[in-house]
């Protein structure tokens, strides 16, 4: 019998979270091939992965180890508000090279896409739902429902997708506490998460989602408080490539021994950095104007 591991991860912090993910798939991974292997790539290591993060706001949130710097997870944030869904292609229109989805776009306009007619785009599909207001509003109106889910697979389009959504759904409850503050517990579930690539990015990006999107409106919705709770992600492939095991390494694991784990994080707190990340949100915005203005010359 051949399984696939499956990987659990518990932690109080989101940077201690990730350490111990990668570390946890680095050491019980198990090797795959995949489907966007080139020749000579050395295989993926791969598991399944569960990971808790127990107070995602809690210091340190940010992680030196990913391929990315403090304005890179800016814009992720942005584009997982929404900056970045008019980026999404005509689905219909062979020469246009743009993204097949944005998770976003997914979430806040299911059931729709672009098709091009008589010349030009326009928007189709057989509805058009905004999840994220369904999901404040039923959170809003019933704090403990079961049924405060958003998703972003849509089969009629994405089984013959080249790279179709990795981020399958997020799931929300809230906890009440003696006080009356609200606690926001999610789950989300991956397919697919690049541990390496991507994975910080997507937890911190849909971290400050959960509190600047969702919180934050149910609780002015409510006129109560509303915090966030833990975090609990699961990806059904969490896997390293086997192209970046080599910069994993050198970043990462063969570091563990010779660094403390305060060198290997930021605060996001921190003067510096909350100063690098607030400074680049206009950067970010003037650089998706420049993009939009290149592609209508």
């Amino acid at each position: 019998m051949k399984n696939i591991p499956v990987l659990h991860v518990c932690e109080k912090s989101l940077a201690e979270a990730y350490e111990q993910a990668l570390v946890t798939l680095y050491r019980g991974g198990i090797p795959f091939s995949t489907q966007y292997d080139k020749p000579g790539d050395p295989p993926s290591l791969d598991a399944t992965m569960n990971i808790t993060v127990l107070e995602p706001l809690a210091e340190p949130m940010i992680h030196k180890a990913f391929p990315g710097g403090i304005e890179d997870l800016r814009e992720y944030v942005m584009e997982v508000q929404g900056a970045k869904d008019h980026w999404v292609k005509t689905l219909n229109d062979p020469a246009d090279t743009r993204w097949e989805y944005t998770y976003h776009g997914r979430l806040a306009a299911y059931g729709a896409w672009r098709e091009k007619r008589d010349g030009r785009s326009e928007a189709a599909g057989p509805f058009r739902i905004d999840q994220v207001e369904k999901v404040i509003a039923k959170l809003a109106a019933q704090p403990h429902t079961r049924q405060a889910q958003m998703i972003t697979w849509m089969p009629n389009v994405d089984l013959d997708c080249y790279d179709p959504p990795c981020l399958q759904s997020l799931w929300y409850r809230i906890l009440d506490d003696d006080t009356g503050t609200g606690w926001l517990n999610c789950n989300v579930r991956f397919r697919s998460n690049d541990a390496w690539g991507a994975s910080f990015m997507n937890l911190f990006g849909f971290v400050l989602f959960n509190r600047d999107v969702i919180a934050a409106e149910v609780g002015r919705r409510t006129g109560r408080r509303v915090e966030l709770g833990r975090l609990n992600w699961q990806a059904d492939s969490y896997h390293i490539y086997g192209k970046d095991l080599a910069p994993a390494r050198q970043r990462l694991f063969d570091r563990l021994a010779t660094t403390t784990f305060a060198d290997r994080v930021y605060e996001f707190t921190d003067e510096n950095i909350r100063q690098i990340y607030d400074e680049a949100g206009p950067a970010v915005a003037e650089k998706i104007r420049a993009h939009d203005a290149a592609r209508r010359a």
